[in-house]
């Protein structure tokens, strides 16, 4: 729980940190070796890239903005893992224009499913450059989070837009282009062939509670975030959560033994 790994904003990243790093650690069992090739499709600055990194593995970050590449390569540097972080400039849909097809053994994608035009396709490419023992982390922005905060605030029309649009937006000033259920998550999951380990809801709570609660009261953060890490393997907080996180893993992971035991080791 406290790993000084996990990245700084553990509210937002904890429950993903914590089924990633221990996704890296059964490859790495399955393996035999101490250094895993990953590849952070969208990976921006490097929220999770150098953190992985700073567990020894070598992380390819490919997003298509300078700025963030910029910002990546600066925080890499910054933590001594420069030599083990490699940007490149691509998407998710041009990916094998920058990135190894079946290259890598764990691959990152985390906040790309809401912008491309195609998100089955956008899992395919991210399976398809997997070794055929490999992981695949699903990140994406969750229907029912959207529509219960759009409720809170009041905008019971939003809300009910959010709910019935097939993208789940909830107008025409919405950022997020596309939310998801976790049956459609899990879905796009197993049609790219692969076998679905661990599903989890992420900022169940935290965007709901008021930032000043938090900041003021004595032990609040800690014990809002054990809360957050309780409810994420529940299922029925799925429903309600602002991001979804699927781990997804190979056919030939889930022979080497190690990765079948996801369900319980999260």
């Amino acid at each position: 729980m406290s790993d000084p790994m996990r990245p700084r904003a553990s509210l937002r990243t904890a429950v993903v940190w914590e089924v990633l790093q221990d996704a890296l650690d059964r490859r790495v069992k399955a393996t035999g070796r101490e250094s895993l090739d990953v590849l952070d499709t969208g990976g921006g600055s490097g929220n999770f890239a150098v953190p992985v990194a700073r567990l020894g593995h070598r992380v390819t970050v490919v997003d298509p903005s300078p700025n963030a590449l910029f910002a990546l390569e600066r925080r890499a540097a910054e933590a001594g893992v420069a030599d083990r972080v490699k940007g490149v400039q691509g998407d998710a849909h041009g990916l094998f224009d920058v990135a190894e097809r079946g290259g890598y053994d764990v691959v990152l994608c985390h906040g790309v499913l809401e912008y491309v035009d195609d998100p089955a396709e956008g899992v395919r490419n991210a399976v398809a450059a997997l070794r055929p023992e490999g992981v695949l982390s699903l990140l994406a922005a969750g229907l029912g989070g959207a529509v219960l905060a759009r409720a809170l605030a009041g905008h019971f029309k939003e809300a009910r837009q959010a709910l019935d649009d097939p993208n789940g937006r909830w107008g025409t000033g919405d950022p997020v282009p596309r939310r998801f259920t976790a049956e459609q998550l899990t879905g796009l999951v197993e049609g790219a062939g692969l076998r679905v380990g661990a599903v989890h809801g992420v900022r169940v709570f935290a965007d709901l509670v008021p930032g000043v609660l938090v900041d003021t009261e004595p032990g609040a953060l800690e014990a809002l975030l054990k809360l957050e890490e309780a409810a994420a393997e529940i299922p029925a907080f799925h429903s309600v959560a602002t991001q979804l996180h699927v781990l997804g893993e190979t056919g030939g992971a889930t022979e080497t033994g190690g990765a079948g035991e996801t369900d319980g080791a999260v």
